[in-house]
């Protein structure tokens, strides 16, 4: 018994958020009892889509391709400024279409290896602040695209808006977040002139990137693989079915490299699947839908980021848009609100995690650091909207 209460304790603690929606929802279908109209709570297209992207992703990770781009990248490095803008960069453009999270999962890994053929004095010096700044970076970049974040998927699919006026709409912040971290990129440089003591072919044995593409099976995976790409950005444009698209990348993937799907994050979909139960039942229940939408009309960029720093910007995001129609303004204070608090988005938990495995003895300075500089950056992005708004 003690086992099994172990076990429930361990996944409760890692997957909360999925615990509260499957709550949430199951509370709601005390007050509205599961029905027909269940099924049209669903929004099966998101659901696929994700899917799909979590797959290629997976495999395009598995085969190295993230590892290569990095090394690549990093052999033609000649000072510390271009060192953390590097590591930092990697995050911000990479997240823009293979996802926050998995930007992370991909590169800050990559960046203790770097680090640690500086030495340990260097290391320690530097790691923390690219860790923090490498999050907020994938946080940002992924605010541009609609495949960059999991709840711009659904807002965009929800706001029946073109490619083009998504990108319009999220450019001017983006714009100003990469001036930002240029600026932080070449402050923290500067404090750390005599720390870079890399030389470029000294990262050769640190990544398996490189040996690994040169494989022709190898090779032959990854085109197969950003062909799959191509079809899930046709798909989340419209151009092409999403239900045609999920069958050719389930097949597919089955026959190349079938251990792919358990990399899939199971949990976000099911979460997804408990806000869709919950936000249905909610709707349908008078009294709370006026409410919520009193709360939100004329408010929702700001209703958005204060949500996101109390329940995740995911949540958030599926939450509020049943009360409003107003997508633009979710998808704005949304994005901006995965800045702040270390759950405001769930992608930062995973630099938090490799914090709390590598420095272990140093984990509360780094909550410090990445809240100041979270909510330096948020306040800078609320002053951009509120002049663009003006």
């Amino acid at each position: 018994m003690d086992f099994f209460t172990e076990k429930a304790k361990v996944f409760i603690k890692k997957e909360a958020v999925l615990c509260i929606a499957l709550v949430l929802a199951g509370v709601s279908a005390l007050f509205v009892p599961p029905d027909a109209a269940y099924i049209e709570y669903i929004d099966f297209r998101t659901l696929a889509i994700l899917f799909c992207l979590m797959s290629v992703m997976a495999g395009l990770k598995k085969a190295g391709v993230f590892a290569w781009v990095a090394q690549v990248l990093l052999e033609r490095v000649k000072s510390s400024r271009s060192l953390i803008l590097i590591l930092m960069l990697l995050c911000f453009f990479f997240s823009m279409l293979i996802t926050n999270d998995v930007a992370l999962i991909t590169f800050v890994p990559f960046t203790f290896t770097v680090l640690a053929l500086l030495g340990e004095r260097q290391r320690k010096q530097l790691v923390l602040p690219i860790v923090a700044m490498q999050t907020v970076a994938a946080n940002l970049g992924s605010m541009l695209t609609p495949i960059g974040n999991p709840q711009n998927l659904y807002l965009y699919g929800k706001a029946g808006i073109s490619f083009g006026d998504f990108l319009t709409l999220m450019l001017p912040y983006t714009i100003f977040s990469l001036i930002l971290l240029a600026a932080w990129a070449f402050w923290q440089g500067g404090k750390n002139k005599d720390v870079l003591s890399i030389q470029g072919g000294s990262l050769g044995g640190q990544t398996k990137g490189k040996s690994q593409m040169q494989s022709k099976s190898v090779r032959y995976l990854i085109v197969l693989y950003l062909f799959l790409f191509l079809l899930c950005l046709l798909s989340v444009g419209h151009i092409l079915p999403w239900q045609i698209v999920f069958g050719m990348i389930l097949v597919s993937v089955f026959w190349m490299d079938r251990k792919v799907f358990a990399q899939v994050d199971y949990a976000l979909l099911f979460t997804f699947l408990g806000f869709f139960i919950f936000i249905g039942n909610v709707g349908r229940i008078p009294v709370f839908r006026d409410i919520l939408q009193e709360m939100l009309i004329g408010k929702e960029v700001f209703t958005s980021v204060v949500a996101s720093q109390v329940m995740s910007n995911v949540p958030a995001a599926l939450l509020l848009s049943g009360f409003t129609e107003n997508y633009a303004g979710l998808i704005i204070g949304t994005n901006l609100g995965g800045l702040g608090t270390l759950i405001a988005s769930m992608a930062s938990l995973i630099s938090y995690k490799y914090i709390a495995k590598e420095e272990e003895n140093r984990k509360g300075e780094y909550i410090q650091l990445f809240t100041v500089s979270n909510l330096c950056f948020l306040a800078a992005l609320i002053l951009l909207y509120v002049v663009i708004k003006v």
